[in-house]
């Protein structure tokens, strides 16, 4: 896809946001079933199942996939994805790279055993690593965008409104 292909594809969607704003707004979900018998959780992520437990660092075998992991992973699609729609928009040629992104994780937290140790990643860097022949002020602009435009950047980034709820049935 060049520049003009997806100026195209985009320009009515863009068209229809300013007209109908309300019409850009989207509530994404995502749903799992807790496991009955092991400690999991199994999600469908539109494409295949995924069955995540807990981190071989916590008591996990290894067997399932990690949240930490998956959230790690989205980041990596997101700023892949966002990366390859701007540098096409600026005409800036990506034959190809890697998106790598790595995450600092004190389990100490987590598993309760220090109080004053956060429970989450610490850190979190992301990088590219292209094929390209752009100019250094070039990718210092595709990463500005890149880092402006990525949902999971930007909302890792924060701050975001989370909230959470509980309720039980009972079923016997």
């Amino acid at each position: 896809m060049n520049a003009e292909e997806l100026r195209s594809l985009q320009t009515p969607i863009k068209a229809r946001y300013r007209e109908t704003p309300e019409s850009a707004f989207v509530t994404l979900s995502s749903r799992g079933q807790l496991g009955s018998e092991s400690l999991t959780c199994r999600l469908e992520t539109g494409r295949a199942l995924v069955e995540a437990g807990l981190h071989p660092m916590a008591g996990g075998d290894g067997t399932w996939a990690c949240s930490g992991d998956m959230l790690l992973e989205a980041l990596v699609a997101c700023a892949g994805v966002t990366l390859k729609a701007v540098a096409t928009a600026l005409g800036i040629e990506v034959r190809g790279g890697a998106v790598i992104v790595e995450g600092d994780l004190d389990f100490r937290g987590t598993l309760g055993i220090d109080k004053t140790i956060p429970v989450g990643f610490r850190a979190i860097r992301l990088r590219f690593d292209l094929d390209s022949d752009a100019g250094e002020e070039q990718l210092v602009n595709l990463l500005k965008l890149t880092e402006r435009y990525c949902v999971i950047y930007q909302t890792l980034r924060g701050p975001t409104e989370l909230t959470s709820s509980i309720s039980a049935t009972a079923s016997h």
